[in-house]
C-alpha cells in the first residue's frame, strides 16, 4: 500500500507526514481508552514534527468490550480506527493485518497494556530523521517477570543466534518505529507461519536499538502463557533454522554406525567365547533408546512438513469481521 502524505497539493505550504500507529489487541478492554491518552500526550510533539497520527486497533477476535471501546474512541476522534477478526487468529496475523491496513509513510508496532511507553517515540523518531530505516528497542531486566520464565528466555535467544544466519536481539520487542520501506519489505513476505522478530531482523535495514526498563503491564493480565510462549519459540527455530533436520540426520548417521560396530563385537564375542543368552535387560534398554531417537527424529521431520503444508494450503492469514 503507497504511503498517503497529507497536505501535500499545490501552494501548500506544509508537507506533513502521515504516522501510522498498530496495536494489536486481544481482551484489553480495560487498556484502549488508557493507551490512547498515552499517545497522545506527545500531541506537542507530534504538532512540531508535523506529524499526522491514525490509531489502528487491531482487534484479534477478543471476548471481552475491547471493539465496543475503540467504536467509541471512534466517535469522539476520527483518527481512531478499528479491524476486528472473525475469531483469534494470533499476534502475528494482528500485526501483519495493521501493517497492510497502515498508509502512513511511518508505521510503529506497540502494545495496548502499554509495556511499549509510548513516551519513546519522540526520540524514535530523531534516530530516524538521521537516517536509520527503523528504530527498535529491547528490554534490559525483565522486572516482574517469572525467573524460570527469564531463564528460558535468554536461553532461547542464545540458541536462535547459535542456529540461524538471523539475528535475534535478547530481549528484543515488537515496538519498531519503521519507514515505508521497511514495512512494504514485511508485507512481501507474505508467508502463513510468522515469526515477526524473526523476520525483522531477516529483512534487514539499517537499525538503531533503544533500551529501555521493562514496564509491567498497567491493567489485565498477560496472554502469554509459558506453553505459549514455548510453542512459539518452536515456531521461530522452524521458520528461521534448518539445524534441527541437520541434528536429525547427524542422530541417524551416528546410530547406524553405532550399529555396525555392535553388528562386530556380536560376531567376534561369538566366535571367541559362544553365544550367552544375558543381556535382555541392556538389549531392552537399547531398544528402548533407538526406538526413542527414531521417533525424536521423526518428529523434528514432521514439524516442518506440517508447517509445508500449511503454506501450500494458501489460506488468508486472517479474516475481517469489521473494518472502521
Amino acid at each position: 500500500m503507497e504511503a498517503v502524505k497529507t497536505n501535500c497539493g499545490k501552494g501548500a505550504i506544509v508537507c506533513m507526514k502521515l504516522l501510522s500507529v498498530i496495536v494489536p489487541c486481544y481482551n484489553e478492554e480495560e487498556n484502549v481508552r488508557d493507551f490512547y491518552d498515552e499517545l497522545f500526550k506527545n500531541a506537542a510533539f507530534f504538532r512540531e514534527k508535523e506529524i499526522e497520527v491514525e490509531l489502528l486497533y487491531i482487534d484479534d477476535g477478543s471476548k471481552d468490550k475491547t471493539a465496543e471501546r475503540v467504536r467509541k474512541l471512534h466517535d469522539e476522534d476520527e483518527r481512531v480506527h478499528l479491524v476486528s477478526f472473525s475469531r483469534n487468529f494470533g499476534k502475528e496475523a494482528a500485526i501483519y493485518a495493521g501493517l497492510q491496513k497502515a498508509r502512513g509513510d511511518l508505521a510503529v508496532l506497540m502494545d495496548a497494556d502499554l509495556q511499549d511507553p509510548p513516551a519513546l517515540l519522540p526520540e524514535m523518531y530523531r534516530y530516524i530523521e538521521e537516517g536509520y530505516d527503523s528504530v527498535a528497542t529491547r528490554r534490559v531486566t525483565r522486572k516482574g517477570e517469572p525467573v524460570i520464565r527469564s531463564f528460558f528466555a535468554r536461553l532461547f535467544y542464545r540458541l536462535m543466534n547459535r542456529i540461524s544466519k538471523t539475528e535475534i536481539v535478547d530481549g528484543a520487542r515488537d515496538y519498531r518505529l519503521m519507514t515505508r520501506q521497511v514495512v512494504d519489505a514485511i508485507l512481501s513476505m507474505a508467508e502463513y507461519n510468522r515469526f515477526t522478530k524473526g523476520i525483522f531482523g531477516w529483512v534487514g535495514y539499517r537499525t538503531k536499538w533503544l533500551e529501555y526498563e521493562n514496564v509491567e503491564r498497567r491493567k489485565g493480565e498477560t496472554k502469554w502463557s509459558f506453553w505459549k510462549l514455548f510453542l512459539y519459540s518452536l515456531e521461530g527455530i522452524i521458520a528461521f533454522s534448518t539445524v534441527p533436520l541437520t541434528i536429525a540426520a547427524v542422530m541417524g548417521a551416528l546410530f547406524c554406525f553405532l550399529a555396525f560396530v555392535m553388528i562386530a563385537v556380536i560376531i567376534a564375542r561369538t566366535l571367541l567365547f559362544g553365544d550367552p543368552t544375558s543381556g535382555w535387560p541392556s538389549l531392552v534398554c537399547i531398544i528402548l533408546l533407538v526406538s526413542g531417537v527414531q521417533l525424536f527424529c521423526l518428529g523434528i521431520v514432521g514439524q516442518y512438513l506440517s508447517k509445508t503444508y500449511m503454506e501450500v494450503k494458501k489460506r488468508p492469514i486472517y479474516l475481517v469481521k469489521e473494518d472502521l
